[in-house]
C-alpha cells in the first residue's frame, strides 16, 4: 500500500474509508482540513454490486484517496478477515486507480456501538478515517514511530 498522503501547501485532501465486512461495508468521508470524519452509508451489496455502488460514492465525493480498515485478533495476529480486507484494498486500488491506506481497525465496531451508533458499519468508517487523519497530523518523524 501507498505511503502516507501528503498534501501540496495550502491543499486540502478528501478521503472516503471503508469498514469492509463480507456482507456489509461501512462508509465515511472526511478531509485534512477538518480532520473530522463523518459517517456516510452502509453498503449492503456483494461483488459488483458493492463496486458498483462504491463508484457511485467516488463520483459524488470524488476523493483523493481511500482508506480501508483492517482487522487483526487483539494480539495483532493476522487472522481470514484480515486478508480479506486487504484482498478488498487491493481491489479497489485496482478498478479506481486512487491510492489505499491500510489502518488496523481493532475495535472499531465496538466503539461504534458504545458509542450509540445507528448505523455501525459507518461510525466505524468514521473512527478509522479519523485514525488516518491524525496519524496524517503527526510529525513525520512520529509518523515513523508509529509505522505508518
Amino acid at each position: 500500500m501507498p505511503e502516507a498522503v501528503v498534501a501540496p501547501a495550502g491543499r486540502t485532501l478528501s478521503f472516503l474509508a471503508f469498514d469492509f465486512g463480507t456482507r456489509r461495508v461501512g462508509v465515511a468521508s472526511g478531509n485534512t482540513l477538518l480532520q473530522r470524519a463523518t459517517p456516510l452509508k452502509t453498503i449492503s451489496a456483494e461483488g459488483d454490486a458493492r463496486f458498483a455502488a462504491i463508484a457511485r460514492l467516488l463520483a459524488e465525493w470524488g476523493p483523493d484517496a481511500l482508506v480501508v480498515g483492517v482487522p487483526f485478533h487483539p494480539d495483532g495476529a493476522e487472522h481470514e478477515n484480515t486478508l480479506k480486507a486487504r484482498r478488498f484494498a487491493r481491489q479497489l486500488q485496482g478498478r479506481f486507480r486512487l491510492p489505499v491506506h491500510e489502518v488496523d481497525e481493532r475495535y472499531t465496531t465496538t466503539e461504534a456501538l458504545s458509542d450509540g451508533a445507528a448505523d455501525a458499519d459507518a461510525a466505524a468508517a468514521a473512527i478509522i478515517l479519523e485514525q488516518y487523519l491524525r496519524q496524517l497530523a503527526l510529525p513525520m518523524e512520529a509518523r515513523n514511530d508509529a509505522g505508518t
